[in-house]
C-alpha cells in the first residue's frame, strides 16, 4: 500500500478541513508550460529519482499525493513527498540538474478533496471553491493554491481522488 503525507485534522468546516501536516522532505522540479504539460514533464523527472537516478542508487518508495503548484511565472513546481521517516539527511542528492530538495516544516493547511479527473478548469473551479468557504469560516490563507493527485495516470477519471489546498495563516 502506497504511504500517504501524514497530517492530523483539527478542524472541519462547510466544504474542507483544516490540517496540521507533520514536517516533511520534498524532492521537487520546476516546469514551464501549460498544467498538465509541465506536470508530466516533471512527474518523469521524479519518478527516474525514486527509481535510483540519484547521488546513491537507491529505490525509495512511491508516496501520494503528488503535489502541484501554478506559479505566477507560468511555471509549475511539482513535488514528490519522501517517506516519513526519511529526514533531510537521508534522502539522496539528485542526479537530474532539474530536481531540488526541500525541507517543510510543520503547517496547517486548509483541504477540499474531490473525484474526477485532473484538468486547469477543474482546479480554478475547485480552487475558487475552497477560497470562498475558507474566507466564508473567516481563516486567513498564507501563499497560493496548490493541487495533491493521489491517483495513477491510467485510473478512470471518475475514480480519481483529488485535493485543492491552501496553507493557512497561524
Amino acid at each position: 500500500m502506497t504511504q500517504k503525507q501524514v497530517y492530523s485534522v483539527v478542524s472541519q468546516h462547510n466544504g474542507f478541513e483544516v490540517r496540521r501536516y507533520q514536517k516533511c522532505v520534498l524532492v521537487q522540479a520546476k516546469q514551464r508550460g501549460d498544467f498538465m504539460a509541465a506536470g508530466n514533464r516533471a512527474f518523469g523527472s521524479l519518478l527516474g529519482y525514486i527509481s535510483g537516478a540519484n547521488a546513491n542508487r537507491q529505490k525509495i518508495a512511491m508516496t501520494a499525493p503528488v503535489i502541484q503548484q501554478p506559479l505566477a511565472s507560468g511555471e509549475h513546481i511539482i513535488s514528490f513527498v519522501m517517506p516519513a521517516d526519511f529526514d533531510i539527511a537521508d534522502v539522496p542528492v539528485p542526479q537530474a540538474s532539474i530536481l531540488e530538495i526541500k525541507e517543510v516544516p510543520e503547517h496547517l493547511t486548509a483541504a477540499h478533496g474531490f473525484r474526477g479527473s485532473w484538468s486547469w478548469e477543474k482546479f480554478e473551479a475547485e480552487g475558487a471553491q475552497l477560497l470562498r468557504a475558507v474566507a466564508a469560516a473567516g481563516l486567513e490563507t498564507s501563499g497560493s493554491l496548490y493541487w495533491s493527485r493521489f491517483d495513477p495516470p491510467f485510473k478512470p477519471g471518475f475514480l480519481k481522488y483529488n485535493e485543492v489546498l491552501i496553507d493557512l495563516a497561524n
